[in-house]
């Protein structure tokens, strides 16, 4: 299952991922990632998920991303839920190229039993029509 967090910057996304992360890290039998650019949420998230900053590995672009969200899943067979905040800080293209990434991610959610969630710094009007099923607007 993959899920878009949307909302222009300053809406409150990051609010809601860190609750989200920490209420699923305490109720999930699995492990919980948590993706950011920037080491801001260090302080915020539980210790019972696995926050990484994106930063280190020097990812950046949707075919980065894929592969090393790829590489967590095949890693780690107990990963049930990853998280990424600021994804258009990681993916600087923005919009170009997001239905085509989100297309695989579902592919990789069905092949590895992992929910994904992904905030988007954008109106839904913003967005391609086939992604509007799937964005939870803040």
């Amino acid at each position: 299952m993959v899920t878009l967090i949307i909302g222009k910057k300053g809406s409150g996304k990051t609010k809601k991922l860190i609750a989200l992360a920490n209420e699923t890290a305490v109720a999930s039998a699995g492990n919980v990632v948590v993706l950011e650019k920037g080491a801001k949420l260090t302080y915020d998230i539980t210790h019972k998920a696995r926050l990484i900053d994106t930063d280190s590995y020097a990812i950046s672009g949707y075919d980065m991303l894929f592969g090393f969200l790829s590489g967590l899943c095949a890693g780690n067979y107990d990963v049930s839920d990853i998280l990424v905040d600021s994804t258009f800080k990681i993916c600087p293209t923005a919009v170009d190229g997001l239905e085509e990434f989100i297309a695989k991610i579902n592919k990789l959610a069905k092949d590895s039993d992992t929910k994904f969630t992904f905030l988007i710094s954008a109106a839904e009007s913003e967005l391609p029509e086939g992604l509007k099923a799937i964005c939870h607007e803040i």
